[in-house]
């Protein structure tokens, strides 16, 4: 056993405070949004309250020191980033968004890798644009791209704009070099723009790491990161946009500035600052945390609930779950389980219509809380059959 510095275990009463994850909808149990139940690393929020005790809330310019913060910390992923080429955002998917409107028209159509983060489709939709499907493969408790038929839908000229997801959600793939630089060549040949969202790079197995598209070729790209999924720091609003072509980062910047999405909060610096200067003990030792919090599921599930299957995931701390054997519509399952044992969970079919056989399980949470999920699915399975 790992003694650990940080407290991953104690139980904090999110009810009532005006959270998502806890408020929004009526359950005892929330393991859906992407949102931990841990309290945020001190470095990060001793920072914050002294930056707060300021008592000075104006309007706020990058320093140089929140550059230097983000180009550190992916120097460790061996991507080597520009400042130049390095643009704060308040949000990934404000950021996103702003993008497509920029480098797409109307109508044209938007391609991206299912089943997949479910607001990708939102984004896409609300901007009036068309999703094209690169479903991915599904076979022996392991997804892969297909990459013959990612390369039919790029060779659509109305295909104008690619969404990777690096590291994948919901399926927790880390997607390898050679898989990336496939991607990066196809992108090329079609002539077709490529925007990685990569907010879930730093939540790998503690043995695992991931490849940053910008690091594997120099063909133009945009790059979304942000701590606030790895650090739990979502409320600050606080990410950035990397560009590799010149061309590229000056349409986007200009939209990012047009757009105000380029505009930083005091504590959105001060938070991404703390988080990439100080964050990497405490990470650390969330990767390892998560990392045995996804073993207990394994063998939860393998020993007491074998009508799900679990499918193998390096990255993220969100399970996907194959539920097919129960012969259930996931939404009706969602809705089932949460009225019987309180437990909610997030639906298959939010991520692709070819994946309502399966439920997301948002497991970074403290153990305690995890043991009373995992043991209401299983009354839940019971009861349903």
């Amino acid at each position: 056993m790992i003694c650990m510095k940080y407290d991953f275990d104690s139980i904090i009463n999110r009810k009532n405070t005006n959270c998502l994850k806890w408020d929004l909808f009526d359950t005892k149990l929330p393991m859906w949004v992407a949102d931990m139940d841990f309290k945020v690393a001190p470095e990060i929020s001793g920072e914050i309250i002294n930056k707060a005790n300021e008592n000075l809330y104006g309007y706020a310019i990058i320093p140089d020191e929140w550059y230097d913060a983000y180009i550190n910390w992916w120097k460790y992923y061996g991507l080597n980033m520009d400042k130049n080429n390095l643009k704060f955002a308040n949000g990934v998917m404000p950021a996103i968004a702003t993008i497509i409107r920029k480098l797409t028209k109307e109508n044209d159509k938007i391609l991206i890798q299912t089943p997949v983060y479910h607001v990708f489709f939102y984004v896409i939709e609300d901007n009036n644009r068309e999703i094209v499907e690169n479903q991915l493969v599904y076979k022996n408790g392991n997804y892969e791209i297909d990459f013959k038929d990612l390369e039919e839908k790029l060779a659509d000229e109305n295909v104008t704009l690619m969404m990777l997801c690096n590291p994948h959600n919901p399926v927790g793939k880390i997607w390898s070099r050679k898989d990336l630089e496939k991607i990066a060549d196809l992108c090329a040949k079609y002539d077709v723009n490529i925007i990685s969202d990569e907010i879930h790079c730093d939540l790998t197995d503690p043995d695992k790491k991931y490849t940053p598209f910008a690091s594997i070729s120099n063909y133009d790209s945009v790059t979304t990161v942000s701590p606030t999924k790895s650090f739990n720091i979502a409320g600050l609003n606080t990410a950035a946009v990397y560009i590799v072509g010149d061309k590229l980062k000056e349409d986007i910047f200009n939209a990012l500035d047009v757009e105000w999405v380029s505009r930083a909060n005091i504590f959105a610096i001060t938070g991404a600052i703390a988080a990439y200067k100080n964050g990497r003990p405490w990470l650390d030792e969330l990767r390892q945390y998560l990392y045995d919090n996804k073993k207990f599921v394994a063998d939860f599930i393998k020993d007491e609930i074998p009508e799900i299957k679990l499918i193998d995931a390096d990255a993220t701390y969100l399970l996907w779950l194959d539920c097919s054997s129960l012969d259930i519509s996931s939404k009706d399952f969602v809705k089932f389980l949460n009225e019987k044992t309180g437990v909610l969970l997030s639906a298959g079919v939010d991520f692709s219509k070819n994946s309502d056989e399966f439920l997301r399980l948002n497991i970074a949470c403290p153990r305690k809380l995890l043991m009373d999920g995992l043991k209401a699915i299983k009354k839940g399975v019971a009861i349903y059959k």
